[in-house]
């Protein structure tokens, strides 16, 4: 009896001890047409809490942005919302949600985040959220940084995606190595273990690249991912 109370206590003590100390969070600003994404989105916000990991995202407070922002704050735990000025009339509603960190644009914004962060998590969303993904998993394959990068698959949404990745390796675009980039689960409690014990198996092309080379291309001026 006594070990079968033992079990959960050292679960609990596992979710407590997470490697990470902030999870950057790519969502859709709208909160889609399935509950299912809503409530997957307040399922990670918990999740975070319970792990005692800050949140970084887009800074806005509508959609799954809002809804997972408001369950990270509302668990005391810190929330970042890096967004750009123009976007401030259009995706903040009201009061806003932790600390918000306004940028110039999109570039800043994307590499705010992820300097940020120790991971990457995409929720459903539309073309902003897979252009920060896709934008991560790059990187990744360059070797700028090595958080891990998961996929929150919630009811197959992404399925179309991970195809497509699949294809691409099966036609020699995508290394097997840089395949093992994207974590994928349909539940926040299957993800979460995945993204915990990733390790690192592609080799990266430019692995000294920081971001004042990055600068070059448009990006932040400031920001640098320590491998």
């Amino acid at each position: 009896m006594e070990k079968d109370n033992q079990q959960p206590q050292l679960q609990d003590l596992m979710r407590s001890r997470s490697r990470f100390k902030r999870v950057c969070v790519f969502c859709g600003s709208s909160p889609g047409k399935k509950l299912s994404y809503q409530v997957a989105a307040v399922q990670l916000g918990n999740e975070l809490v319970e792990r005692n990991i800050d949140l970084v995202y887009g800074g806005g407070s509508v959609g799954l942005m809002g809804l997972i922002s408001q369950a990270v704050y509302d668990g005391g735990r810190h929330v970042l919302g890096v967004i750009p000025k123009t976007l401030m009339p259009k995706e903040i509603i009201g009061e806003t949600i932790g600390e918000v960190r306004p940028v110039s644009g999109m570039h800043q914004r994307k590499a705010e985040m992820a300097s940020q962060a120790d991971a990457f998590i995409a929720l459903p969303g539309g073309y902003g959220t897979l252009e920060e993904l896709l934008e991560v998993i790059t990187w990744a394959q360059l070797g700028i940084h090595d958080k891990p990068v998961g996929l929150l698959n919630v009811d197959g949404y992404y399925n179309s995606l991970l195809s497509f990745i699949d294809r691409a390796a099966d036609e020699g675009f995508i290394t097997p190595a840089a395949r093992h980039i994207v974590v994928s689960a349909s539940t926040v409690h299957d993800l979460m273990p995945k993204l915990e014990e990733y390790v690192p198996k592609h080799n990266g092309v430019a692995s000294k690249l920081s971001w004042g080379m990055e600068q070059q291309l448009g990006y932040s001026t400031e920001s640098y991912i320590a491998r």
